[in-house]
């Protein structure tokens, strides 16, 4: 989708205005017979009003004159239906006309609802609209901003779509070079030997069932201007594909959707991209382990103890607890860096999805209030909001162990923390876990989120790091 400013509204240009209340229409913009129609309509407590001037069509939107996160939202909800009015309408591009502070999170919503996953049909229905004009409020240089951080939702939206008949760890390393390439910050790959080499027991572990050899990805962004000294590293969870291992998901249909296990990893590609393509001044680097877990001869078992890359050693009890063995490594990885803060993503646990559902992010953390503050404000921004878990000692007792030093799952009990707490024990700096198995993938769209993927994390990210 092209989003540009415009100076000027052409007479026959279909266009959306956005009001708060009648008292923002103009006479200069619409006839008497449409303003006392628009005023009734409005009365009538209508939302969206359309105006058919044969030539083109008119919408008018009413917002709320609220000015906080949650008009944001509302804003981005009314994108979702006005773009589903005007593919309806097989409408190719709309002018929007607004001079409201929730302007921008409108034409997000637009940008977002937009995307569509079309590779694998042979009939592809695709949307009509293909352009926004804006006039208004916003520079030129924010619509960049916004078009930039929507493409790089909607590249992580494909990602996660992706079947693992495509996305392989090592396919996923290609695209993480194509878009690297394309927004400008530099890739580095590590293949199976090179993981051998570095002792990463844990993905090594999860990668010993697969046909399919596994990849490390860095990924950074490094600009001369960066105002943190050290920098903030982003490690997302790249499991490509999940049978569950040797302890195989039991659960009907709990494997349909498991595609989706690189969530974590496809916002980490994605928030890097947004970062670097909308050249923020601030140093991050992107870290993505990357395989899928399946059942064969040689898989891990439970019962395995694993050396890990900092020399740790796991009592495995599930198989299924994968994703926490390889962004353990990651994690440990990480320390080589020195960095301000570590953020890891990922779809990790049913507990977190089961405690909140998709409503949200669950995140938890050592990195203190202030920084948990900024990144809970980041959640409201882009509503992605975060949960905070508590994040107590007590919960190491689940982890003990009698044959090592620690193992890969806890009782049961407070799943999501255990989960967190065994990442902790593999990093030495300030370090928050995001947990986002719930709002990851979606059976149904719920507006501008699609079914899928829905890209959660990149514009959290890229927020968080915007106002750092």
């Amino acid at each position: 989708m092209d989003i540009k400013k415009a100076s000027k509204l052409g007479a026959k240009d279909n266009a959306a205005y956005l009001i708060t209340s009648d008292k923002d229409i103009s006479s200069k913009d619409f006839s008497k017979e449409e303003i006392t129609y628009i005023k009734k309509e409005i009365k009538a407590e209508q939302k969206q009003i359309t105006i058919n001037r044969l030539t083109n069509l008119v919408y008018v939107i009413v917002l709320t004159s609220d000015t906080d996160y949650k008009a944001d939202e509302k804003a981005r909800i009314a994108a979702h239906n006005l773009t589903s009015s005007l593919n309806q309408a097989k409408i190719k591009s709309v002018s929007i006309v607004s001079n409201l502070s929730v302007t921008g999170a409108f034409i997000e919503g637009i940008a977002l609802t937009n995307y569509q996953f079309l590779k694998y049909f042979s009939d592809k229905k695709e949307n009509t609209l293909n352009s926004v004009k804006v006039l208004g409020n916003l520079k030129p240089a924010e619509l960049v901003e916004i078009q930039n951080t929507a493409d790089a939702t909607n590249f992580a939206k494909d990602l996660v779509n992706e079947p693992q008949s495509f996305l392989t760890a090592t396919q996923m390393a290609k695209e993480i070079k194509k878009l690297g390439k394309e927004a400008g910050f530099s890739v580095e790959v590590f293949n199976k030997k090179k993981i051998e080499t570095l002792k990463m027991g844990g993905l090594l572990a999860v990668n010993k069932g697969s046909i399919e050899p596994p990849t490390f990805s860095i990924l950074e962004w490094k600009p001369k201007n960066a105002k943190n000294k050290k920098p903030i590293v982003l490690v997302g969870k790249g499991v490509v594909y999940d049978t569950g291992g040797l302890s195989l998901k039991p659960t009907a249909k709990s494997m349909d959707f498991m595609k989706c296990d690189m969530g974590g990893a496809a916002a980490v590609i994605g928030g890097l991209y947004a970062i670097s393509k909308n050249e923020l001044p601030y140093h991050v680097i992107g870290l993505v382990p990357a395989t899928d877990n399946r059942p064969s001869g040689d898989a891990y078992a439970p019962g395995d103890v694993i050396t890990m890359h900092n020399k740790k050693t796991v009592e495995v009890l599930n198989t299924d607890a994968e994703g926490r063995m390889i962004m353990a490594d990651a994690l440990s990885y990480a320390q080589k860096y020195k960095p301000e803060l570590v953020m890891d993503i990922a779809t990790l646990t049913g507990a977190a999805a089961a405690a909140i559902g998709h409503y949200g992010v669950v995140g938890m953390g050592n990195a203190g209030e202030k920084t948990m503050s900024k990144l809970k404000e980041s959640g409201n921004n882009v509503f992605e909001r975060i949960v905070e878990f508590p994040f107590w000692d007590e919960y190491n007792e689940q982890l003990k162990s009698p044959i090592a030093d620690i193992t890969n799952l806890g009782n049961g009990s407070g799943g999501s923390i255990t989960a967190g707490k065994f990442l902790e024990n593999f990093t030495n700096y300030p370090y928050i876990h995001l947990d986002i198995a719930g709002p990851a993938f979606l059976h149904a769209p719920i507006n501008y989120l699609s079914k899928g993927g829905t890209g959660v994390g990149v514009r959290l990210f890229y927020d968080f790091v915007k106002n750092y």
